[in-house]
């Protein structure tokens, strides 16, 4: 199965994370100890990797190639599509191959598989509890360092979207940056003025709205209001700009956030502390 994304080195990621796992540059370092003292290299495996809980699919294809990187003519079928919603006892892949290339390839391809699916999940549950089709659930920037690629494809594989993928494609004015330019409306007017063409502007009060808007903000993130603040915010507003609620939402009040009229969601806890999914993988000596 293909897999590309914008920004990632799927072949880098592989390399460096197997590099980690065998101690490459470590004394006694660059070997799976365990699997060449134990298991003869020519002996072969077959596997069947499952899902023990009702999950969102995500990062089989990265799975996928952690396996070839080692075998590259191991057999391997996908069994279900990225972004499928399955049911627990659910079979998701098929492994034929070199034995030991299973074994050390096994808790790198299960470790994404359960981090990445795990996303997908939260999300989906976030968006069933919305409820909501005229709102779009967003996430942060709080992922993982080196992994922010592979989780923002999770959440969209949840149902899900993307907020900015970093610092460099949208300015986002927060509180930190209005204490020191002074005023909200002057933060706005300095970003404006340095040619930045996405501007989100946060706002927990009422009366900072429309010194934001004058000064040229392309979306306001409305942080830590409650649904009747979330209410008279958006009137203000008046579909001048998007809105984004954000700030503390949870299952239990996301679909009263939502209903305010609110173009967005976000939700930092969907990258941030999603539980991994309960994915195996049991091999069958050939």
């Amino acid at each position: 199965m293909a897999f590309a994304l914008e920004g990632f080195d799927l072949d880098r990621f592989v390399r460096e994370t197997l590099a980690e796992d065998l101690g490459d540059g470590l004394p006694g370092g660059g070997i799976d100890v365990t699997s060449e003292s134990v298991i003869p290299s020519e002996a072969r495996f077959s596997g069947v990797m499952d899902t023990r809980d009702p999950i969102e699919v995500a990062g089989l294809p990265v799975a996928e190639a952690f396996f070839r990187a080692l075998d590259p003519d191991m057999t391997i079928d996908i069994l279900v599509e990225e972004g499928a919603s399955v049911p627990a006892g659910t079979d998701l892949m098929r492994l034929e191959g070199n034995a030991r290339a299973m074994l050390t390839a096994e808790r790198s391809a299960l470790n994404t598989v359960q981090h990445l699916s795990g996303i997908a999940t939260m999300v989906a549950q976030y968006v069933r509890a919305m409820d909501n089709p005229d709102c779009t659930l967003l996430d942060t920037r709080k992922t993982i360092p080196g992994l922010r690629m592979l989780e923002k494809y999770a959440v969209r594989m949840g149902g899900g979207a993307n907020h900015r993928m970093g610092l460099w494609d949208a300015a986002m004015i927060k509180d930190n940056h209005v204490l020191v330019a002074g005023s909200v409306g002057e933060a706005v007017r300095r970003a404006v003025a340095a040619g930045v063409k996405d501007i989100i502007c946060e706002v927990d009060r009422i009366d900072q709205i429309e010194p934001a808007l004058e000064a040229g903000a392309t979306r306001l993130l409305l942080d830590n209001m409650e649904p009747g603040t979330l209410r008279e915010a958006v009137a203000l507003v008046a579909g001048r700009v998007p809105t984004e609620a954000s700030g503390g939402i949870t299952l239990a009040t996301i679909q009263a956030k939502a209903a305010t009229g609110v173009d967005y969601v976000s939700v930092g806890r969907l990258t941030q502390s999603a539980p991994a999914a309960d994915i195996g993988l049991d091999f069958t000596p050939l």
